[in-house]
């Protein structure tokens, strides 16, 4: 529980303290946000601000995960260090991807193929490592299982687990990326995600097989850590969300939206909670899937049925003020957060 406070805290300190400096840099050099010309009009008056400040989000998490191991003189476990990998990879994806829109002055960046490339080399590595580094107990960071609350069913061969990983992981990552396009949303969708991932760390620790063969005790390899991966991303976002708050003084860009979709996915293998995700995240996920409609159904009719896609502009152009909906999002996101922790508790409650 100190690591997860200390994680918690040096990722908020250094998120707080240092997005002055990065929102005074970004200004000074002009890397600000290129709108679409198709988005709302009231998007307009956002050119130019500061976008690329997902960095500052993944400083502030790797600081306070390997800071929380250096004061507790403890080292970083074998999952901790995957997710992280996956983490800061997906960043670094996204960086590039930033980049490039900010370098031409355009509101696109990578093309699809080099983005989804990029996505395909950092997600494979890590769906392929959680397989390996078994601990005393056999238990590796992730298993070939699909998982709900727990591992259930055959397991997959590696190769299909591998493709079910990268699912995940490049889903949810654009997921996180779509519903970044009000000032916080994405943000605290992503806090309140991620506290659900602190409560799930810490409890498989206290009911661990490793503690004691219980019926309902997990075999999760490293839950204390990744609840302490989980609080360090936790920090970071509400340092962040300080600043991105409406009106919004800088954006996370891709750089802070990809590398959040990973970091969820990243725990929920980790914590065998995969197909869990898709209730923890359901904001995500209802955002997505307002896109997806919205091309089927104008490919196979020729109709839209929002009046735009992702949902949250839909809102937009129906008058709602964007605090409003952001605030709206945010409780939404709770109800599912919230049913969540819920099914994963009563499903470890002794029958």
């Amino acid at each position: 529980m100190t690591g997860i406070l200390i994680a918690a805290m040096l990722s908020l300190l250094v998120s707080l303290l240092t997005m002055p400096m990065v929102i005074r840099i970004l200004y000074r050099f002009k890397f600000g946000q290129e709108i679409r010309d198709d988005g709302p009009e009231g998007h307009k008056t956002k050119q130019g601000t500061p976008t690329m400040g997902g960095i500052v989000i993944i400083l502030g998490a790797v600081i306070g995960y390997f800071g929380a191991h250096l004061v507790l003189m403890t080292r970083p476990t074998v999952s901790g260090l995957l997710v992280m990998f996956l983490f800061v990879g997906l960043g670094c994806v996204g960086f590039l991807d930033d980049f490039i829109k900010i370098y031409k002055r355009r509101s696109l960046g990578l093309r699809s193929g080099a983005k989804m490339a990029g996505q395909a080399i950092v997600g494979i590595g890590f769906a392929f490592a959680v397989t390996q580094f078994p601990n005393g107990y056999s238990y590796t960071p992730g298993s070939v299982h699909l998982s709900f609350l727990r591992d259930f069913g055959p397991p997959l061969m590696l190769g299909v687990f591998i493709i079910w990983a990268l699912f995940l992981i490049v889903g949810f990552s654009n997921a996180v990326n779509l519903t970044d396009g009000l000032d916080g949303l994405a943000t605290g969708a992503t806090i309140l995600s991620l506290v659900a991932y602190v409560v799930i760390g810490n409890w498989q620790l206290r009911q661990s097989c490793v503690n004691a063969l219980e019926p309902n005790c997990y075999t999760v390899r490293d839950p204390l850590d990744l609840a302490v991966v989980a609080a360090a991303g936790l920090g970071g976002c509400i340092g962040f969300l300080w600043y991105n708050a409406p009106p919004a003084k800088i954006f996370m860009g891709d750089t802070g939206s990809l590398a959040l979709g990973g970091l969820l996915v990243g725990l929920a293998i980790t914590t065998r909670t995969q197909l869990l995700l898709v209730i923890i995240g359901g904001l995500f996920v209802l955002i997505t899937l307002s896109v997806m409609l919205q091309i089927g159904s104008f490919r196979l009719t020729g109709k839209r049925i929002f009046r735009m896609a992702p949902l949250q502009h839909h809102f937009e152009l129906k008058g709602w003020a964007e605090s409003t909906i952001v605030i709206r999002f945010w409780i939404i996101q709770g109800l599912f957060v919230a049913v969540g922790v819920g099914l994963f508790y009563l499903e470890w409650m002794p029958r």
